[in-house]
């Protein structure tokens, strides 16, 4: 068994030659994205694995992959929006997801963001590089004296409410599925009441058709003016817009997003010099109150290790025994 894996990062290769080695199983690793023009890479190969944000969603692409004898993608992320899921089924390519590499991961950094946002650290930190050393206007909170609401109470949001409990606030959450395992830390409440009695607000869900701008102008508006809110979801989730116009109004306090719409463009690139390609980003970094991080709320050593081996595992599973648990769409093999 031959598996080629593309858009590898430095980082990954440690895991993928540890899997590698336990398994016994090729590993060929490269640097470029899986496209119409590299295709032809996997020919030769019975499994590939894939992480990238360039959309694989073409006939040409997916006719090819079938040509070359590919079966199934898996992807090194939770999140499968860059697929044609269905599509790629017509072809009878498998598709899979990490759905839970590290919750921890995406969690902590939640908790971590949230915390910097109620001691004001940014703003400390700016007034302290011009030698002001003055507390004045910047008075914390406490997470004990908070109440905390989870848009998405799944893997991550669920440890998100664990961790906010463990330190002493009030946690509430919103979800379409309510799960008995989380009703000692939290509340279940509908999304209106959440919005309007959270002092923080953090969003954990996939993205969805029904769930683009699943907070906007209407749902901020209903936010306490000294709430924060925190994405560390998807872009789209949130109306960047809305909340540029919430914060700049002082509707709200602050936010913290480690992640934003059209984020393929600047995140995890280096624009020093250059002019940013987002209006949006631009209006955020020059907010005070805003904190942005490159989508790094997977980017652990647990998380990435976690990414690469169930990747490779899914793939394993595919071309074996045509079945995964962690298969995103249906293909006639596994309807059979």
């Amino acid at each position: 068994m031959k598996i080629i894996m593309f858009t590898v990062r430095d980082d990954e290769e440690p895991a993928v030659r540890e899997w590698a080695q336990k398994t016994g199983i090729q590993v060929d690793i490269n640097r470029v994205e899986l496209t119409e023009e590299t295709v032809g890479m996997t020919k030769g190969y019975d499994g590939v694995v894939v992480q990238q944000r360039t959309p694989l969603k073409s006939d040409a692409l997916f006719a090819a992959l079938k040509a070359n004898g590919i079966r199934q993608l898996a992807s090194r992320t939770a999140g499968v929006d860059m697929f044609d899921t269905k599509k790629a089924a017509e072809y009878g390519l498998a598709v899979t997801n990490v759905p839970a590499y590290s919750p921890n991961s995406v969690a902590e950094l939640a908790v971590t963001q949230t915390m910097r946002l109620i001691r004001n650290l940014a703003q400390f930190e700016a007034r302290e590089a011009q030698q002001d050393f003055r507390w004045s206007g910047l008075m914390a909170r406490e997470i004990r004296s908070l109440t905390v609401g989870v848009i998405g109470a799944g893997r991550i949001g669920g440890t998100v409410a664990r961790l906010f409990r463990g330190l002493g606030a009030k946690v509430i959450a919103n979800d379409i599925v309510e799960r008995d395992d989380l009703k000692d830390v939290l509340t279940y409440v509908s999304k209106e009441e959440l919005l309007k009695q959270a002092d923080v607000v953090t969003l954990h869900v996939p993205l969805l058709e029904s769930t683009v701008c699943l907070i906007g102008a209407p749902e901020l508006a209903l936010m306490k003016p000294d709430a924060f809110i925190i994405n560390a979801s998807r872009g789209p989730v949130l109306d960047v817009n809305a909340l540029i116009d919430a914060l700049q109004k002082k509707k709200l306090a602050g936010a913290a997003l480690d992640t934003l719409p059209g984020e393929e463009k600047f995140f995890n690139l280096d624009l020093r010099g250059k002019a940013l390609p987002s209006e949006a980003l631009k209006k955020l970094r020059a907010l005070p109150n805003v904190l942005i991080t490159p989508h790094i709320g997977f980017y652990t050593n647990l998380a990435v290790k976690n990414m690469v081996e169930i990747s490779l595992n899914d793939a394993v599973s595919i071309l074996k025994t045509g079945k995964s648990e962690h298969q995103v769409n249906r293909t006639p093999a596994r309807e059979q």
